[in-house]
């Protein structure tokens, strides 16, 4: 797999123009400081793959905050740094038209764990341990950037061998042991490259490297399940997990992903739903939806929901549990019902069931308002409290379930309750 390396960053479909400006401008700047600098991981294992690239992050060989304050200096913008890592986020000036806006310096660094599966301790070091210090073959290349060395790649573990063979390998034996969430990423990255996890890879999914997952905090569980729904193969990514044991080594109440919920993952609330797009909590919502409360009130205390994501998971569990019921009911009835959960929520139940009630409900009876206000109670001399909000839903009620029709009615309608 030979490749051209400095005419692929220089193609505009694989790499936008201006972040090739932006990347001449940050090596120019560590050349003058005499600072080696990088691309690495994902950006070069995307370009080798003639894959688009979006993200880069710049590791260079000295003090990335003193690169940072540099760039600043320069260009302007506002630097993040986080000394004990010695890393900054460089927060783009607003004159470089670019998404995302902010990218990561890195020192390169070497890693090490004081206990299996522990946040590593770091101290700077090259180039060379920092790739060995990464997950996979595939992401532990890095190219050049700097002077007359710009387009040279590092490969000292033959990642590019592996893209060629469509390989996802670990570096070490103990690799998933010092960080275990390591099986979700290759699993991400089987699934969406195509790709097989070697034989030696495999073998390390045992009983030692689980029992070390299981002992992570839930946040750190969750937030490789987000970056699973915030793929294209979803489904596809959490049944591989359940085939290689991980569902019932980390938690056995983990439900399979249904099939015919599979194709629904992709899917965007039409316009006219004003619901916000979030993959993730519609990726759990769908995940979910079929298991028990008590089951999903396990799962999102073990992995650390919040409260959105815990109040949409237990609402589409009680919802759909509950539709059969209600779909003789009138319609301010449903909006009642619906009002008090998540749009998203109704959203997913929309998605599996096409009841016609849902979508009225998010495109219409949701927005119908009685046109009478406390002000207006208020005025009539009506002494405020309770009776208010039972007054108000019941003249909104009615607007809903088509007993008035105009403000006029509304008027006489109120009369009769006062």
């Amino acid at each position: 797999m030979q490749k051209d390396l400095p005419r692929l960053m220089r193609d505009p479909n694989l790499f936008p123009s201006e972040k090739q400006t932006l990347l001449s401008n940050i090596a120019d700047q560590a050349a003058s400081l005499d600072m080696p600098c990088y691309l690495v991981g994902g950006f070069v294992r995307d370009l080798l793959l003639n894959q688009p690239v979006n993200d880069f992050d710049i590791v260079v060989e000295g003090d990335a905050i003193e690169l940072g304050a540099a760039l600043v200096k320069k260009y302007g913008g506002k630097l993040t740094p986080h000394t004990k890592f010695r890393t900054a986020i460089w927060h783009l000036p607003s004159s470089f038209i670019i998404y995302p806006s902010s990218l990561d310096l890195i020192t390169a660094r070497k890693e090490t764990y004081s206990r299996l599966g522990a946040l590593p301790t770091i101290k700077p070091s090259t180039i060379d341990d920092d790739l060995r210090r990464r997950d996979f073959t595939i992401n532990a290349m890095a190219v050049r950037l700097d002077g007359d060395h710009f387009g040279e790649l590092l490969d000292p573990l033959n990642g590019q061998a592996d893209l060629e063979k469509k390989i996802i390998r670990v570096l070490h034996p103990r690799s998933l042991m010092d960080d275990p969430t390591r099986i979700f990423r290759a699993i991400r990255y089987m699934t969406r490259y195509s790709f097989i996890l070697h034989p030696s890879s495999v073998i390390l999914i045992n009983l030692e490297s689980l029992s070390i997952l299981n002992s992570l905090s839930g946040e750190r569980i969750r937030h490789e399940f987000d970056l699973i729904f915030e793929e294209e193969n979803s489904a596809q990514m959490l049944a591989r997990l359940n085939e290689l044991g991980i569902f019932n080594a980390f938690d056995p109440s983990l439900p399979k992903f249904i099939d015919q919920y599979a194709k629904l993952l992709n899917s965007n609330p039409p316009a006219e739903f004003g619901v916000s797009a979030n993959r993730v909590i519609l990726g759990y919502s769908l995940w979910l939806m079929d298991s028990s409360l008590d089951v999903v009130k396990a799962i999102a205390k073990r992995l650390d929901f919040n409260s959105e994501l815990r109040e949409a998971s237990l609402a589409v569990v009680q919802l759909k549990k509950d539709l059969h019921s209600l779909k003789k009911i009138s319609p301010s009835q449903w909006t009642f019902r619906l009002e008090k959960i998540p749009l998203i929520a109704v959203y997913a139940i929309w998605l599996v069931s096409n009841e016609t009630a849902l979508k009225e409900f998010l495109v219409k009876w949701r927005h119908i308002k009685s046109g009478i206000t406390g002000d207006d109670l208020k005025a009539r001399g009506i002494p405020t409290g309770p009776r208010y909000k039972e007054i108000l839903s019941q003249l909104r009620a009615a607007r809903l379930d088509g007993e008035i029709k105009n403000d006029k009615e509304e008027e006489e309608l109120l009369n009769t309750l006062l």
